[in-house]
């Protein structure tokens, strides 16, 4: 498959190359969400057999994931890996703008793919701004951080032009559709930022129809007859036209908003809220009304958004920290949060569903502890498998001095076992 064309998720290449044995990993004693302890062999890019602790013997490399929570692993369906990393270049004392020369462009886009993926992420899709001064060059330096991230993460790469109508988005349309050959994976942009927002939307999906691939539009959500509009014409490509972060929905008034999310609902169109804050295309904060449109069937995924750019100077990338916003500032149980980054993601990115059961793809995330609530609350230590294999650990060790008093309370502790009478951490 040439380097320039969209690998797809399920592609078993890679693990032909591999041996038998070699690709063969079981993950031993880990605990699912119904409370289950269980071993998980992983074939290839599969699972391949999931039962009860120490009841899978196999050749091949063991994982104990004793004391940790096995979940599917969420997928990043918001990022700006072009322009990832680059708060610390800003301000009055900085010395300039963020280098957008191509090798620093991919260099960014690596790194901030890599976070992410120690976060759990195994799949994202990036917005990467297309035209005007940059042309094609941020593309391609995505894509060829997408190549170089092969058997670690899949990237996807959303053009998003500026402006697409009249004369000055003429050059603009020419070069989305030259994107889309080079290796896009998705059409994007911002109608709001187009003197006609309603053309904009048109030639998107136009574009969309023309070579098959799926659309996600920055919008703040605020203008509900634009909303209508916009649903309307997304409704011939159901279930391939996600918009977001959409937080101006909840500045409307009750009725209003119901009736949106009512139209976006009938037709297909998924919202990608941002609970960690904005992005380089909304200006807007705040979250989308995610209980109003869970409740009129939207379906509701959660990204990271701005990832330490001036959009947001402290963003994570983190897909947990996203559900634990959810839960606790939007209200929804820790399971329909960790929904919106995991299956709802992945749904809205075209990923196959993962399930912890025998046939789905080995995409998942080891977290130390017994709960899903709590694991929202205090996930440090991490394990992340992508296609069958480890390849990513994050290890958190807290540890506390002696007490002076008596201290015999008996509570869980971590230490160093050849802490001295100091006690020191």
């Amino acid at each position: 498959m040439p380097d320039s064309q969209p690998r797809q998720p399920d592609d078993h290449a890679a693990d032909a190359t591999r041996s038998p044995e070699s690709s063969v990993l079981t993950l031993c004693g880990a605990r699912l969400t119904d409370g289950r302890i269980v071993d998980v062999r992983l074939g290839g890019s599969r699972i391949e057999a999931v039962g009860t602790a120490g009841s899978l013997v196999a050749p091949g490399a063991r994982v104990d994931l004793r004391g940790h929570l096995l979940l599917p692993a969420p997928a990043e369906p918001h990022a700006h890996c072009d322009t990832a990393l680059t708060a610390d270049g800003a301000g009055p004392d900085a010395p300039g703008p963020a280098s957008q020369h191509p090798d620093d462009v991919q260099r960014r886009a690596t790194e901030a793919a890599l976070l992410q993926l120690g976060h759990g992420a195994t799949a994202l899709r990036s917005h990467v701004r297309i035209g005007d001064i940059q042309g094609l060059g941020g593309l391609e330096a995505v894509l060829q951080a997408r190549r170089s991230l092969r058997g670690l993460a899949d990237l996807t790469a959303v053009a998003v032009p500026r402006l697409l109508t009249g004369v000055a988005g003429a050059g603009n349309l020419a070069m989305l559709r030259d994107a889309l050959k080079m290796g896009a994976g998705a059409v994007g942009g911002c109608p709001e930022l187009d003197p006609d927002p309603t053309g904009y939307a048109e030639a998107v999906l136009e574009v969309a129809a023309e070579h098959g691939c799926p659309v996600d539009l920055h919008t703040d959500g605020d203008d509900p007859a634009r909303l209508a509009r916009f649903a309307a014409m997304a409704g011939g490509m159901r279930h391939r036209v996600s918009i977001g972060p959409c937080a101006g929905l909840s500045r409307l008034p009750g009725e209003v908003a119901a009736r949106a999310a009512d139209q976006l609902a009938a037709a297909g169109v998924t919202v990608i809220c941002l609970p960690q804050g904005g992005c380089s295309g909304s200006e807007c904060r705040g979250t989308a009304p995610v209980r109003l449109l869970r409740a009129a069937g939207v379906r509701v995924a959660a990204g990271s958004g701005a990832l330490r750019d001036l959009a947001n100077p402290v963003g994570r990338g983190d897909p947990l920290e996203a559900a634990f916003l959810l839960a606790s500032q939007s209200g929804l149980p820790a399971e329909h949060a960790y929904e919106a980054v995991s299956a709802e993601a992945r749904r809205a990115m075209g990923l196959p569903e993962v399930r912890v059961e025998a046939g789905f793809p080995a995409e998942l995330l080891a977290v130390r502890g017994e709960q899903l609530a709590g694991v929202l609350s205090l996930a440090y230590s991490r394990i992340v498998v992508h296609r069958g294999r480890v390849v990513a650990r994050t290890s958190a060790v807290r540890e506390y001095c002696d007490s002076e008093t008596d201290g015999s309370f008996g509570l869980p502790r971590q230490g160093r076992p050849d802490s001295g009478t100091g006690g020191g951490p």
